[in-house]
């Protein structure tokens, strides 16, 4: 009886030993799968105009574009959008300045259109007389921009747009602060709709996205398996940003909470599959930080906190030689200025 008590507590212990050794190799999998990002430089590449701000980065014709807006304060004054260039990310030149006189142009976008001949500029255009209305702009070099066109209708924010591969049109979700009444002041709730064009001129709408709690800025692109993923910043409610996921027809959006405020969201796929997001976040120190976020179709958590503090976020993301390439304004070391990093994530 004796041998076969011990042979029973033999087996039991075994049985015991390979569900644990089973449950660390599996959390060991996991550890290692996830995101672990390393900064490996950051520097101010631009500080010129009394605020600096809201960015973003492509790469087109062989050469960096980053994007943002200079005005006299964050807010309360016209805003004009410069790019820079850089073949290599080392050194970066005045590209353009362009402007509307009277409107404030804000959050610029830069998107690549899908023949790969032309820069399609994407902003918000606000006046006191005009209300909020999106614009966009086109350039086959860089340098020379056409006129400003107006997309949508008053009150629209069409915040940015991605290209599908899988169909070559452009998406994107537009937030509006008063959906019923047509302004001027905000309302309750918000409306945020997600609309499509062949050419970038033309836009017919694709799907209404019923996020409550005032959902405002919203980045929406498409991952290799053909779905869509929204990452939405919210003023109302609990002002915790939301994810959604959609399959095509892109029409039926299902939704997640990440329990964290957002700011300026943006998130990139790398070729491996994992997915970055970056936004105005709060990290390892007390306040409000450019923060890069591992992120899934239902979380996001933070990976690392870049030099930045105060007013800051909205980046551009785009990976290139192995790196992610990451542009962003802070105000940490004085006024708004513009900062470029290189991260590496492993």
């Amino acid at each position: 009886m004796k041998l076969g008590g011990d042979w029973v507590r033999l087996n039991i212990m075994r049985r015991s030993f390979l569900i644990s050794a089973a449950v660390i190799i599996s959390a060991g999998l996991l550890h290692a799968q996830a995101p672990v990002a390393e900064l490996v430089s950051v520097e101010k590449i631009w500080d010129k105009a009394p605020h600096n701000g809201y960015t973003d980065l492509t790469r087109y014709q062989n050469l960096f574009y980053c994007c943002f807006r200079e005005g006299a304060t964050a807010t309360k004054s016209e805003g004009s959008i410069r790019t820079l260039i850089s073949a290599s990310g080392s050194n970066w030149i005045d590209n353009t300045l362009v402007s509307e006189p009277g409107t404030d142009l804000r959050d610029p976008k830069l998107i690549v259109t899908p023949d790969e001949k032309r820069l399609y500029l994407l902003c918000g255009g606000q006046s006191d007389s005009q209300g909020v209305q999106p614009r966009y702009s086109t350039s086959m070099d860089g340098k020379v921009w056409t006129p400003m066109q107006k997309l949508l209708a008053k009150g629209d924010w069409l915040w940015r747009v991605s290209v599908n591969p899988a169909d070559k049109r452009f998406y994107g979700a537009s937030f509006n602060i008063h959906p019923n009444s047509g302004g001027p002041a905000p309302e309750k709730e918000w409306s945020l709709k997600t609309y499509a064009s062949g050419d970038g001129s033309v836009w017919q709408l694709s799907s209404i996205m019923n996020v409550p709690g005032q959902p405002a800025e919203t980045t929406l692109r498409f991952l290799k398996d053909g779905s869509a993923l929204a990452l939405v910043a919210r003023q109302g409610g609990d002002r915790k940003g939301v994810i959604g996921m959609a399959k095509a027809p892109y029409r039926e959006w299902t939704w997640a909470a990440t329990g964290l405020p957002l700011g300026g969201p943006n998130f990139i796929e790398l070729p491996d599959g994992k997915i970055i997001a970056g936004s105005r976040g709060f990290g390892a120190t007390p306040g409000p930080h450019m923060v890069l976020f591992a992120m899934t179709p239902t979380s996001l958590t933070p990976i690392l906190e870049l030099p930045s503090g105060g007013d800051c976020s909205y980046p551009g993301l785009y990976w290139h030689d192995d790196l992610l390439h990451v542009t962003y304004y802070s105000s940490h070391e004085g006024k708004a200025a513009i900062y470029y990093a290189r991260v590496r994530i492993k």
